[in-house]
């Protein structure tokens, strides 16, 4: 199984930009459909985007889409999502995930997660 460790969160204003990594450690990175979730204080995980094993498809929340990038490298074993034009409302922990199989939106599909980097937007 791969284990998975989140980095880049911090404190920012509305409008500027993070830039999160995930890096992988473990079995084949390659092998897995990854994705970033995120999480609010006294909120239900959401999804925010996805990515295919290969790369060559990726899928966003319509929260985020124009202002968030997922991506990955097989060869560094690490994913990003690089992050624009953030809102207050943006402001969550973020976690990393793995799955077998092809990408979804649903939290329960991931069964591999890092331990959620903090972003905090302020207005």
């Amino acid at each position: 199984q791969v284990q998975l460790v989140e980095s880049g969160g911090g404190l920012v204003q509305a409008g500027g930009s993070l830039r999160l990594s995930c890096a992988a450690s473990g079995r084949t990175f390659s092998g897995y459909t990854m994705g970033w979730f995120r999480q609010a204080p006294g909120k239900e995980r959401e999804f925010v985007a996805a990515i295919s094993w290969s790369g060559a498809s990726t899928y966003a929340a319509d929260s985020v889409k124009g202002r968030f990038t997922i991506s990955r490298d097989n060869a560094k074993n690490t994913m990003d999502l690089q992050m624009n034009s953030l809102k207050p409302e943006d402001t969550a922990v973020y976690f990393c995930a793995a799955r077998r199989g092809v990408a979804t939106m649903r939290v329960v599909d991931y069964r591999t997660w890092g331990q959620g980097t903090q972003v905090t937007v302020s207005s």
